[in-house]
């Protein structure tokens, strides 16, 4: 079925899809190609009011209506097959045979707009369409679309919206004075008014501040990591001091540069610097320097004009870092009493961070096996329900390995219990090294350990015992200058939904599939029974 476009301009619109019309009734009628050729195409073609072109299925122009020989002046011979594309504009080529390029791979209709050189060497802007003529078997059997002049369209739109442009940035310039004119009659009638409020307001402020302290160390009490406590003093800060500019500064891990954790009201500098740089970092005290002494600057404020002051953050008697306050050209001084507000604000974030440091010590403590540093039993049972809920909802593989080191007796009687010890740190450490970063490894208890691999089927996680289990024959595992030998690790393998649906069940299957492991002649991995294998067993 024939679909054609008819032209952008209103006036030439009817006469085009009547033309189209024409052309689509003669496709129909026609019975071969041989008949269509034969038949005046040309004569149609010149009726519309538009350059109309047709196509073969491969793209390939073999008909323009003489209307673009006459504006670009191409002849017929250079303008067929791909040879149009000569006289569009460079900049527009490639959108241009992109566009006809994905039309031939899908089957699917033109629009493209771009600019044809006239035989003078002007450009005009043409919007061009195109269709696929189809059989009653849906095959495409040629393109028929057309081409329409846009150049006045367009030189009408940019006139449009050059207008609209000048008009919005008249009602930008009229709204701008009028916030003008109201700011300058706030100002005149606040100045009145500024004596007799100025004690009523410094009063006001002060119970808001320590209000708002108040509520900021309530909050840091609830906080569960350093990243909330500073996001919880960046919140305040502001609502706190809204007449002083500052940042947060934090050491890193290496304690050798400060790093901006965050800033408020656009405080300069706004860069990492050496914590020797700062005079409240060096000496552990708050440090204030007024606008024009050079006694004893920072260094990180260099250009700071204004009064500045810096306050260490102290948790457990160790710098964490600064708090920075500037005072600006409203408020150009720091009195004593914004001193003291400001230190009690650095102590509640000092002390907010000492006691997540002190949580997650305990936590450690609580969920870490002191040996190896590895997650403990109590642990693994808790990730092991949490993954398992995870995988089941997800319908997700899931992954559990139970390793347990061979002959381990033989390390303490042999080499005493410190040699099983450094055996176990070490076997600890390869382990970490050779799991995803995904995956959990475990101390379950004395030498046995249990790796938990989140979406990994039973291949993956058979073929990651098989190799830990290789590459521990490998291991040195060097005490006191001596090598304690070969160690070798037996793996029993289990996966859900395969060999369980719970937690527990995974951990007996992959714990059964150990002690077959170590009957078999150990160092080997073995792979848990189904419950099917179990069943038939039994029978």
């Amino acid at each position: 079925m024939l679909v054609a476009y008819a032209a952008a301009d209103p006036p030439a619109r009817s006469a085009v899809m009547q033309t189209l019309s024409w052309i689509a009734l003669w496709w129909r009628r026609a019975q071969s190609v041989k008949e269509r050729d034969e038949l005046p195409f040309d004569i149609l073609a010149d009726a519309v009011p538009a350059i109309l072109w047709t196509a073969r299925p491969d793209g390939f122009v073999d008909f323009i209506s003489d209307t673009m020989y006459q504006f670009t002046g191409l002849t017929r011979e250079q303008a067929l097959g791909w040879g149009w594309a000569g006289s569009v504009h460079p900049d527009d080529v490639a959108v241009c045979t992109s566009k006809w390029k994905h039309s031939l791979e899908v089957g699917e209709s033109l629009e493209v707009e771009y600019r044809l050189r006239a035989a003078d060497g002007s450009n005009r802007w043409f919007l061009v369409r195109g269709n696929p003529v189809r059989d009653q078997q849906g095959n495409i059997v040629r393109w028929i679309g057309t081409c329409t002049d846009i150049e006045e369209q367009r030189h009408h739109q940019q006139i449009l919206e050059q207008q609209i442009k000048e008009r919005t940035e008249e009602l930008g310039e009229a709204n701008t004075r009028l916030q003008e004119e109201m700011w300058e009659k706030d100002l005149a009638r606040r100045k009145l008014d500024e004596q007799n409020e100025k004690m009523l307001e410094d009063l006001t402020a002060r119970s808001q501040r320590a209000t708002l302290l108040a509520q900021m160390g309530e909050l840091l009490q609830s906080c569960m990591s350093n990243d909330e406590v500073f996001a919880a003093a960046l919140g305040f800060a502001p609502k706190i001091f809204p007449t002083r500019r500052g940042f947060i500064a934090l050491l890193n891990a290496g304690h050798d540069v400060a790093e901006i954790a965050g800033q408020w009201h656009d405080c300069e500098p706004r860069v990492a610097f050496e914590p020797s740089s700062c005079w409240a970092l060096r000496t552990g005290h708050p440090h204030l320097v007024v606008a024009g002494d050079t006694t004893a600057p920072c260094a990180h404020a260099v250009g700071v004009k204004n009064t500045y002051l810096c306050v260490p953050i102290l948790a457990q008697g160790e710098a964490l870092g600064i708090l920075h306050f500037q005072a600006t050209e409203e408020s150009p001084t720091l009195v004593d009493s914004e001193l003291s507000l400001k230190t009690t604000f650095a102590g509640q974030v000092g002390l907010s961070v000492a006691n997540i440091r002190l949580r997650e010590a305990l936590r450690t403590q609580s969920i870490k096996d002191p040996l190896t540093g590895l997650y403990n039993r109590r642990y693994l049972e808790e990730t092991m329900e949490r993954e398992t809920r995870r995988a089941v909802r997800a319908e997700q593989g899931l992954g559990v390995l139970m390793l347990d080191l061979d002959h381990f007796k033989k390390f303490n009687d042999t080499h005493g219990h410190d040699a099983g010890d450094t055996v176990l740190r070490e076997t600890a450490s390869f382990l970490l090294k050779s799991v995803r970063a995904e995956d959990i490894v475990c101390r379950f208890g004395g030498e046995e350990f249990v790796v938990i691999l989140p979406v990994a089927d039973l291949k993956v996680t058979q073929a990651r015992a098989e190799r830990i289990r290789t590459r521990m024959r490998e291991l040195t595992v060097m005490h006191q200058g001596q090598s304690l030998g070969m160690v070798t690790v037996s793996v029993g393998v289990a996966e859900l939904p395969q060999h369980g649906a719970s937690a527990k069940e995974l951990l007996e299957a992959a714990d059964a599939a150990l002690y077959r492991a170590k009957r078999e002649g150990r160092d080997r991995v073995a792979v848990a029974e189904t419950a099917v294998a179990i069943e038939v067993k039994l029978t």
